[in-house]
């Protein structure tokens, strides 16, 4: 196939995908398509790199390296797989990248079990009443979270860190339901000793 059939094959896919999406994600993609429009494109590529969906090198701009990075993204976490960054999926990048950032900021010395406990207790908390009901109002709740008021939110995260999140995503929840969780020799208000605990994941309580 010579180069201007390349060309003309890659607008056809190209199109086939866009005219494939969500509304809500084609919406918005027009100017995405080819991925300098995205404003935080090379976050979002950074992201998919820490995350292990790259097995090539990331360049600088969006092609189809990184549009089968987003794929792959998309088919794990329940997206449509277009491979374009509309609202529904740059959405979840940012709802990983902060659960992200708190598994590694309140977890990396655990296990990894343990570090899905903590991703699902954001999502529990997510779902249960008398929280906020969004990943960002629970994890900026006020003195929710170690990690935020101390700034190991601003840490990178690995992507252990990261497979945790997806796990929890996916329903796997060590905790049994947990609501809260700590580390005894680190409580600074015994109020925590109040509620009742689930189970232990190497140096963390989890409570209801």
């Amino acid at each position: 196939m010579n180069i201007l059939n390349q060309n003309i094959v890659s607008g056809a896919v190209m199109a086939v995908a866009f005219l494939c999406l969500p509304l809500s994600e084609a919406s918005a993609a027009q100017h995405r398509i080819s991925g300098p429009g995205i404003e935080n494109g090379e976050e979002i590529r950074e992201q998919l790199d820490r995350m292990g969906y790259y097995d090539e090198d990331v360049t600088g701009y969006f092609n189809f390296v990184t549009s089968n990075a987003v794929t792959r993204f998309q088919e794990d976490y329940g997206l449509p797989p277009t491979g374009i960054v509309g609202p529904m999926t740059e959405m979840k990048l940012e709802n990983v990248e902060m659960m992200a950032k708190i598994v590694h900021g309140e977890a990396r010395g655990e296990s990894f079990i343990g570090q899905v406990g903590v991703a699902a207790v954001i999502l529990n908390r997510i779902e249960a009443s008398g929280f906020p009901d969004s990943t960002e109002e629970v994890i900026f709740q006020r003195n929710a979270f170690t990690a935020v008021n101390d700034d190991q939110y601003l840490l990178t995260p690995t992507k252990s860190s990261y497979d945790a999140v997806k796990e929890a995503m996916k329903g796997e929840d060590p905790t049994m339901g947990a609501v809260f969780y700590y580390n005894p020799a680190g409580v600074s208000d015994d109020w925590i000793f109040s509620r009742t605990v689930l189970t232990q994941i190497g140096r963390h309580f989890f409570a209801e």
